[in-house]
């Protein structure tokens, strides 16, 4: 690995003490910054409004960005999908979505994911490693660096559960704010539901968007699926909810994964309609994408789909379906996955 330590995910006024020999380090930090996190520079030289003499020390002591590609495949429907690593063969993955009226991209936040959800392909392969707030930051910059438009909204829902990391994914939060210049309101933060850090994000004042992975209103269900819920089940889960829409004036979406058999049955939508009303959030249905799992999950038909939905919208539920895109290079929803080659974990596109 490279010796050098990366300026990405450092913050402008952590910057300044690398210019200490400078008369005007500030200034010299708000250069940098700049260059880094707006204009997207990946190599010192390309910093022309820096001293020569401080762009050779620079590059001799730090690097930009530590991110590398290893693959890099697009879709039919012009979704991308790079895996990247930081020099340990460690891989993860990060998408880019245009859509007609704006660019939004998917990062992750975990090498592999600890949360063993039943439907996920990242969940699989188990858990590595956290990534740092600049390889996080690093994925959209090099996403940035794909898209002709600016990538203007951001969603935390690539491989791993970023309320799991939760330090470097706050920082990485701060950095898209106050040095990419992303409003918080553009920024989407998901979660399988771990309630105690749901409530300490609520209580950053920071007001993202949260997306809640719901997937059933039966614990029996969700537990089956989702292991968390044997700790917060759905009524813990509903609570923390609350308590984030009281404290940031934000609604909560709430990611529900239909199943085959599983979750897709009336009941569960009767119930769903219950649990949900008066709560100003978003049902966002979400039809299973195959996932090669040991449980043999299955898509449920169209015809299912629409049953579903049409009683939560006769509850008078607020609900939507979820755009699929990138399935042609498994970049849609839960197909984000490695494989494992030892104890690194190098992965590659599957």
């Amino acid at each position: 690995m490279d010796p050098r330590t990366p300026v990405i995910g450092l913050t402008c006024a952590q910057m300044e003490p690398l210019f200490e020999s400078e008369p005007r380090s500030l200034v010299r930090a708000r250069q940098l910054a700049g260059w880094v996190y707006r204009k997207g520079a990946r190599d010192f030289s390309e910093m022309t409004d820096l001293p020569a003499a401080a762009r050779r020390g620079l590059a001799e002591r730090h690097l930009v960005c530590p991110l590398q590609v290893l693959d890099h495949r697009t879709s039919k429907d012009g979704v991308q999908k790079l895996l990247v690593h930081a020099g340990d063969g460690q891989g993860f993955e990060c998408v880019l979505l245009p859509y007609e009226d704006r660019v939004s991209c998917c990062i992750s936040t975990q090498v592999g994911c600890a949360m063993g959800c039943g439907f996920c392909a990242t969940g699989l392969g188990g858990f590595d490693r956290n990534l740092s707030p600049g390889e996080i930051v690093g994925q959209y910059l090099l996403l940035q660096r794909l898209s002709p438009r600016r990538v203007s909204h951001v969603v935390y829902m690539g491989m791993g559960e970023p309320l799991h990391n939760y330090d470097a994914v706050v920082a990485s939060l701060r950095l898209f704010r106050e040095e990419v210049g992303l409003s918080y309101r553009r920024i989407t933060v998901s979660t399988v539901g771990l309630v105690p850090e749901i409530r300490r994000l609520a209580g950053e004042r920071m007001p993202v968007h949260l997306a809640v992975s719901l997937h059933s209103p039966f614990d029996e269900v969700r537990s089956r699926l989702m292991p968390v819920n044997r700790r917060w089940p759905v009524t813990d889960l509903l609570d923390a909810c609350r308590d984030f829409v009281r404290d940031t004036g934000r609604k909560v979406t709430f990611e529900y994964l239909l199943i085959a058999g599983v979750t897709d049955t009336s009941d569960q939508a009767e119930a769903l309609a219950s649990l949900v009303r008066g709560f100003p959030c978003l049902v966002n249905l979400i039809p299973f994408n195959f996932v090669d799992t040991p449980n043999g999950l299955k898509r449920p038909s169209a015809a299912k789909v629409r049953a579903f939905r049409d009683v939560l919208e006769r509850r008078g539920v607020n609900v939507t379906q979820r755009m699929e895109r990138g399935h042609d290079i498994a970049a849609a929803c839960g197909q984000l996955k490695g494989r494992h080659e030892g104890k690194l974990a190098k992965r590659r596109l599957s």
